[in-house]
């Protein structure tokens, strides 16, 4: 993360962060990480409270560390309140958006797979869950095609393009495992090449 910001948020810009997420909930199906397309325009595009760099740093650092993937979530929020002031608005940015990403989505999924499962055999169940599948994957190529976009333009910056397809490439045809790649996109950017 290059450059930080100095925010001043009200309680108004906290419960909109938490309202934002609140919607958000719903609309994560796959996961939360299908909605990080939606994340990034409202974080840093519409409201300028994350850069690009912590943003796609959030991400990341969640993906990489061990546990629940929505941890990228709590980060986002840690952030934002890092940008506010400190550590206690960071506190209180990570409530916001994990209890906003959760509380729906947590109790509709229970509430759904209640009811899916006594109902599992009549043909709209069926249908919804094969064509929940496109969409899910669409979803994940968008999240992918932001955070490669914050590498810049491909010409100048070539060798984080090249590195992000060599990258795809090795996940998609190979079982190398994901901590040697991380691994070497460290080392690589430790010795300045990208």
């Amino acid at each position: 993360m290059n450059e930080a910001l100095h925010l001043s948020l009200g309680w108004s810009d906290w419960l909109h962060l938490f309202l934002h997420y609140l919607s958000l909930s719903l609309l994560a199906v796959g996961g939360a990480i299908t909605t990080v397309p939606e994340m990034h325009r409202y974080l840093v595009n519409e409201q300028h409270w994350l850069t690009d760099a912590q943003f796609n740093a959030s991400v990341s650092i969640a993906q990489a560390a061990p546990g629940p993937n929505v941890l990228f979530v709590a980060l986002m929020g840690w952030n934002v309140g890092m940008n506010a002031g400190g550590i206690w608005p960071a506190l209180l940015g990570v409530c916001a958006t994990m209890a906003g990403i959760l509380i729906p989505s947590t109790t509709l999924t229970y509430l759904a797979a209640r009811w899916g499962q006594r109902n599992r055999e009549l043909r709209a169940v069926r249908a919804f869950k094969q064509g929940m599948a496109p969409i899910v994957v669409a979803l994940l190529v968008a999240t992918g095609w932001i955070l490669a976009s914050a590498n810049g333009n491909p010409l100048e910056n070539w060798r984080q393009w090249m590195l992000t397809i060599a990258v795809t490439l090795l996940i998609w045809r190979t079982r190398l495992h994901l901590l040697w790649q991380l691994g070497a996109g460290a080392l690589l950017g430790a010795f300045g090449f990208v």
